[in-house]
C-alpha cells in the first residue's frame, strides 16, 4: 500500500502529525514528554545489565509504558486512522474500473530577477530556476517544505564542474540535464523515491544512492548534484 502513496501525501500526513504532537504537548498533555523520557530511562536502566531480575522487570515495565504512551499519542491515533482510511480508500477503488491517466501539464509562474541568486533559501513553498536563460551559479541551499525544479537548458555552464547542493526536509527535488552533461548524483532520502534517467527505484528508505555516467571523470562540461531530503522524491531527467 505504502509503495502505492505519492510523496506529496506522504508528507501532508508527515506534515499534520508533526502539528497535532506540538499542539498536543504545548497545550494538551505536556507532561507527555516527561512520561516518554522516564520510560526511555527504564528501558535503558534494565537493557544495560539485562541479566538480574530486578533489570529486566524495570526494561518491560518501561517498554510497556512507553507503547502505552505513544499509543494515547493524538499524532499516533491520527496516522493510525489516515492509514486505515487509505487502505480502504485503496481497496475500493481495486474494485472499481481502471481510469484513463492523462497527462497533467504544470505551469510554474514564478520568475528570479536576474541579480538574484538561482534559487533562495526558502522554508515553505516552491521553487525553480527562470524559463528563459540565465545566468549559472552554484547552487548550495537549504530549504523546509516545498518542491525544487533545476532546468539546466536555460543556461551555459561553466567548461568545468557545476555544483547544485539541495537540503531540504519535505519536497520533490526535479533536475533537467542536456544530454550533452556529465551527471554525478549523491542523494540520501529518509522517506522518498528515486528517478534517475533510465533508473528508477520505487522506495528509498534511509538510503543513499550515488550515480556517475561514463563519461564524468574526463568529460566537460560536467555537473554534480548533491541532493538530502527527509522525504521526498528526486528526479533526474534529459532535455
Amino acid at each position: 500500500m505504502l509503495k502505492k502513496l505519492s510523496t506529496d501525501t506522504i508528507n501532508t500526513i508527515l506534515i499534520i502529525g508533526v502539528i497535532l504532537l506540538v499542539v498536543e504537548i504545548v497545550f494538551f498533555n505536556g507532561g507527555l514528554v516527561f512520561s516518554v523520557l522516564f520510560s526511555g530511562v527504564l528501558m535503558y536502566i534494565g537493557w544495560k545489565n539485562y541479566r538480574p531480575l530486578w533489570r529486566k522487570i524495570l526494561f518491560w515495565i518501561g517498554l510497556i509504558s512507553l507503547i502505552f504512551t505513544v499509543l494515547s499519542m493524538i499524532a499516533v491515533r491520527f496516522l493510525v486512522i489516515a492509514l486505515i482510511l487509505m487502505f480502504l480508500r485503496d481497496y475500493f477503488k481495486s474494485k472499481e474500473k481502471p481510469e484513463h491517466i492523462r497527462p497533467e501539464i504544470i505551469e510554474h509562474h514564478q520568475e528570479i530577477p536576474d541579480q538574484e541568486p538561482v534559487l533562495r533559501q526558502k522554508f515553505f513553498g516552491d521553487e525553480a530556476t527562470p524559463k528563459t536563460s540565465y545566468e549559472w551559479t552554484d547552487i548550495n541551499i537549504h530549504g523546509g517544505f516545498g518542491d525544487r525544479i533545476v532546468d539546466l537548458s536555460q543556461t551555459v555552464l561553466p567548461h568545468d564542474e557545476a555544483v547544485i547542493s539541495i537540503r531540504q526536509w519535505m519536497g520533490n527535488l526535479t533536475v533537467y540535464v542536456p544530454y550533452e552533461v556529465e551527471v554525478s548524483i549523491h542523494h540520501s532520502a529518509l522517506i522518498g523515491r528515486a528517478s534517475i534517467f533510465q533508473y528508477k527505484k520505487s522506495k528509498v528508505l534511509n538510503q543513499v544512492l550515488s550515480y556517475q555516467t561514463d563519461g564524468y571523470r574526463k568529460e566537460k562540461p560536467r555537473v554534480k548534484i548533491i541532493t538530502s531530503v527527509v522525504s521526498g522524491e528526486l528526479e533526474v531527467k534529459r532535455v
